[in-house]
């Protein structure tokens, strides 16, 4: 049987409205996720779908010109594929590590879909039919057409708590910190955790603290049922000293995701809880290496959130169906999110978990109407600037920050118009 070979890719560029803006400690989403949609066709009509966060015209375009390396590629070659995209020397000068994961995920969906297979099967089969998730939540601005959806105060967010829990079942619950003084953080966590009562929590104020910072707020929280301390401060070794200082596991997705980093927090560990990003990685496989890198050394993980739409989704759930050291429970930024480019819509969450797709390859396939209106929205909207906050002009993030946002400024409706 003749395997396909590529003859072609090609890249669209969506922006995807949330429910309302979502704040972190290097700035915001404003109202809507910008992602990239890759299509690589093949010479026996197979069509494989990736994605990649961010895009535009210099994503679209970045694609195109890696058209003359993929064209003749046999997308069962994987490990070439790494090599052509991105060799390690050569990426210093072009670094391709997440677009080579978005033709990756690609690659995979054409092969399960010449074999009539899930990409499970490919990649080592399924230990488990569904994935749980933590709710992901956030400090909001209101979204700007109807002035719902802030969340400031504990209140507020206690309450997107427990709205998330009781339509999706979730049990775990995650806060993305790092917006508002840390004193004021530390007492609205602690009241979330209150009010989920017996579910466990986590924090991830993004690298945003110093390590003294980072130390005093373990010490505030070590009493809570958490899963683990996200990204407290910036660097191993930033980490490293925090972990000296607490008796929780500290956990990241920001100062190891490469394979010399896992080696270095190996041989001298700062990071008990390694967050695998099938983008931020370079693809579903360096994951799935990962993984077996710290089932060997007792390290734990956990499938990490880029800000997916349903392609990379897929890709998150078939990772977590075949790892057998999975215990945590993953991210997800998907529930903030109003709408999906796949045929069905958005996936559906029951008692916490999504189920993994069963169809060959990722499972999953683009609806075409959609995929046009929300390409149509993005040339209408453009981009946004992922690392300001659009209530705070002039603001910018600094490692480590010190200059918080104010949680008594109520946030206007409109800023976003």
């Amino acid at each position: 049987m003749k395997r396909p070979i590529i003859t072609d890719i090609r890249a669209t560029t969506v922006t995807v409205p949330l429910e309302a803006p979502l704040r972190h400690s290097n700035g915001a989403h404003w109202g809507r996720f910008v992602r990239t949609i890759v299509e690589v066709e093949t010479d026996v009509g197979i069509i494989g779908l990736g994605e990649m966060g961010g895009g535009g015209e210099s994503a679209e375009a970045a694609f195109a010109a890696l058209k003359s390396y993929l064209v003749g590629h046999d997308p069962f070659e994987l490990e070439q594929l790494r090599f052509k995209i991105c060799n390690p020397t050569a990426s210093l000068y072009n670094n391709r590590t997440q677009m080579h994961a978005a033709i990756e995920f690609a690659c995979i969906d054409i092969i399960g879909k010449f074999l009539g297979i899930p990409a499970y099967d490919i990649i080592g089969g399924k230990m488990r039919d569904e994935v749980g998730f933590a709710s992901y939540l956030f400090f909001r601005l209101p979204n700007k057409d109807t002035g719902a959806g802030e969340v400031r105060t504990a209140d507020q967010l206690i309450e997107q708590a427990l709205s998330l829990k009781k339509t999706h079942g979730f049990t775990a619950h995650k806060l993305k910190g790092g917006v508002f003084p840390p004193g004021y953080e530390l007492e609205v966590y602690r009241e979330l955790a209150k009010a989920v009562g017996t579910d466990s929590v986590r924090y991830d104020p993004n690298a945003a603290f110093t390590v003294e910072e980072a130390v005093r707020f373990a010490k505030g929280i070590e009493d809570l049922n958490n899963d683990y301390f996200e990204d407290p401060t910036w660097g191993l070794n930033g980490m490293r000293r925090v972990r000296e200082n607490t008796h929780m596991p500290l956990a990241t997705n920001t100062v190891v995701v490469n394979f010399e980093q896992l080696a270095t927090n190996i041989l001298s560990p700062s990071c008990d809880v390694i967050l695998l990003d099938t983008t931020f990685w370079g693809g579903i496989r360096a994951c799935v290496k990962a993984a077996a890198v710290c089932e060997t050394f007792q390290l734990g993980i956990a499938v990490h959130s880029s800000g997916e739409l349903g392609i990379q989704l897929a890709t998150m759930l078939h990772l977590g169906a075949v790892l057998p050291n999975l215990v945590f429970t993953a991210d997800a930024h998907y529930h903030q999110l109003v709408d999906d480019i796949i045929i069905g819509g958005p996936m559906k969450y029951m008692g916490g978990k999504i189920a993994v797709p069963t169809g060959p390859g990722l499972g999953v396939e683009i609806d075409r109407e959609k995929l046009g209106t929300y390409a149509d929205l993005f040339k209408t909207l453009g981009g946004y600037l992922y690392d300001r906050d659009p209530s705070r002009p002039g603001w910018f993030s600094t490692v480590p920050n010190t200059r918080w946002a104010n949680p008594d400024d109520v946030s206007a409706d409109g800023i976003l118009a």
